[in-house]
């Protein structure tokens, strides 16, 4: 099974990111919360501070297969000015593996030119950092080994997206499922 890692800033979008964490634990997929700041603790958009599992300093790159970049702001201009996590994340796409980007997060893919005639979408208003993208405007595009949601709205169906594409379809149907009882 493909394990993922999902960034958290200071400023990240509560919402997307534990809700996706949330999802991926319900299939069964291996996911890891990473803080780029100093410490384990690390406060969204609205005064949650969590407990990351790890730092970025401390993950090993090498046991993951999948990004993922939750927006909310300013965790997404948090994401953006990391120079290390950047690094891994145009080294993950250029070698084919899954990049996931929701919110205002998709900045990070955009800065990179890694959206570059590639489907993308992103919360409204940042369509611009999208440089190069087919902006799409839906709830979630996919392009290859890029997968982008538009924002909080969406989680369910980004994060679903997720699932299927790590998992297999009939694993998101059963999460799904789960989801409605």
């Amino acid at each position: 099974m493909k394990k993922v890692a999902l960034f958290l800033a200071n400023g990240f979008e509560e919402i997307e990111a534990l809700g996706i964490v949330d999802i991926l634990r319900r299939a069964g997929i291996p996911v890891q919360t990473v803080s780029i700041t100093n410490g384990k603790n690390v406060t969204g958009a609205h005064n949650i501070t969590v407990l990351a599992d790890i730092t970025f300093a401390e993950l090993d790159f090498a046991d993951v297969d999948v990004l993922v970049l939750p927006g909310g702001m300013p965790g997404a201009k948090n994401l953006n000015e990391h120079e290390g996590l950047k690094k891994k994340v145009k080294e993950y796409a250029e070698k084919g593996k899954n990049v996931a980007a929701i919110c205002a997060a998709p900045i990070v893919l955009g800065g990179l030119g890694l959206l570059d005639g590639k489907k993308a979408t992103c919360y409204p208003g940042f369509e611009p950092e999208l440089i190069g993208a087919k902006v799409t405007g839906e709830k979630v595009a996919v392009h290859g080994n890029i997968i982008t949601g538009k924002g909080p709205g969406f989680v369910f169906d980004f994060a679903l997206e997720l699932v299927e594409t790590i998992a297999g379809t009939g694993t998101r149907k059963e999460v799904q499922e789960g989801l409605l009882i």
